[in-house]
């Protein structure tokens, strides 16, 4: 399995490189050169999997057995969930009226990202060892990334973290789940401003190829691909527990609402509904609502200010993985792509073309 960038200048890599690297070097973000399309019989085997069981499939399907044999994948994935507390690992709720709830916090930190990161930083050990070497990880966080990203690293011999948050902008438990790590690998550091404030300067420094390749930094945060791909197991699962059979002619529709912050849960359930899984997607923000206002009248526009909520995680108004959905949606049109999100890094403003709003 190869990985482009979105926006088509940067050389294809294998799943080793999309990991290792965060943006390409050209700015955008990596994407599956062809996605896989997911026929009934594939579907019914699924459904029968535990969420680790699913998880280990999808990785199969990207990763590719030539960069981790299937046995190693399995007790990478197995090493990854098993710190979780909920012995399904995810766990599907029952409400009335035919409403669900997934719930995705039985990780170390609460935090959904615990299930990404955890087989993320599994992958990324496993090939520094085999490669002997080391890296160092720098994570922007909003509040949730940056806690998971610790607890998955903290320790290993082979990688250092370092997270910038920003003061005054996390939630306190999250703030204390960051500062008080105390494992020589773990560095963190409060900043002024907003989260995507921190972003510039970080896309900046990872926009430097010969000061990354000298430091051996990457990044962690959901532009990098595994990030995605783990998340894609989410809406399969839902899926299949919502579903009591793959036997009806068409298979029924379900509507999962993601709550989103820059987009990498939305990406994930966009991708799994190009390889054939019928989900309808509902996006819920807060105040910081630049992706409801590009799906309701096509304005990707920065508002005056990041608006402080409740869901401060949330508080965000560059959600980055959208540039992988107006991708995917303009059929993989990598031009398109980089004109408009070199458009709006320029001016912090566009308006989308009506075809792909329309999308």
């Amino acid at each position: 399995m190869w990985y482009i960038s979105t926006r088509g200048m940067a050389p294809q890599v294998d799943f080793e490189g999309a990991l290792f690297s965060g943006y390409a070097p050209d700015g955008g973000l990596y994407m599956p050169e062809e996605l896989p399309q997911l026929d009934r019989e594939t579907l019914r085997h699924w459904s029968m999997l535990s969420y680790p069981g699913l998880v280990k499939e999808l990785c199969a399907l990207f990763i590719g057995s030539e960069l981790i044999p299937r046995n190693d994948l399995n007790d990478l994935i197995d090493r990854a969930f098993s710190r979780f507390r909920h012995r399904e690992v995810v766990h599907l709720c029952r409400l009335k009226n035919k409403l669900n709830v997934l719930e995705l916090w039985h990780g170390v930190t609460y935090a959904f990202k615990d299930l990404s990161m955890s087989c993320t930083a599994q992958f990324l050990q496993y090939f520094l060892e085999k490669r002997k070497k080391h890296v160092t990880v720098v994570v922007g966080t909003s509040g949730d990334t940056g806690s998971a990203a610790i607890e998955s690293v903290q320790g290993a011999k082979n990688m250092d973290i370092i997270v910038l948050l920003p003061k005054g902008h996390c939630s306190k438990i999250q703030e204390l789940q960051m500062t008080t790590v105390l494992k020589e690998n773990v560095h963190v550091f409060g900043v002024e401003g907003n989260s995507d404030e921190l972003d510039e300067p970080i896309k900046a420094v990872f926009g430097d190829v010969a000061f990354v390749k000298k430091h051996n930094l990457m990044s962690l945060n959901s532009i990098n691909w595994s990030r995605v791909l783990v998340q894609m197991a989410h809406h399969f699962f839902a899926y299949f527990q919502c579903v009591p059979s793959l036997d009806m002619y068409p298979l029924p529709p379900v509507e999962v609402v993601v709550p989103t912050g820059a987009g990498g849960n939305l990406a994930a359930g966009c991708i799994a509904q190009k390889m054939g899984l019928p989900i309808h997607l509902v996006v819920a923000v807060n105040h910081n609502d630049i992706i409801h206002r590009t799906v309701q009248s096509g304005d990707f526009s920065l508002s005056e200010a990041v608006k402080p909520t409740l869901a401060s995680a949330m508080d965000i108004q560059v959600p980055y993985n959208m540039e992988r959905i107006f991708w995917l949606l303009s059929g993989s049109n990598s031009q398109e792509t980089k004109a408009l999100m070199e458009q709006f890094e320029r001016t912090q403003s566009l308006h989308l073309p009506k075809e792909l709003h329309s999308k």
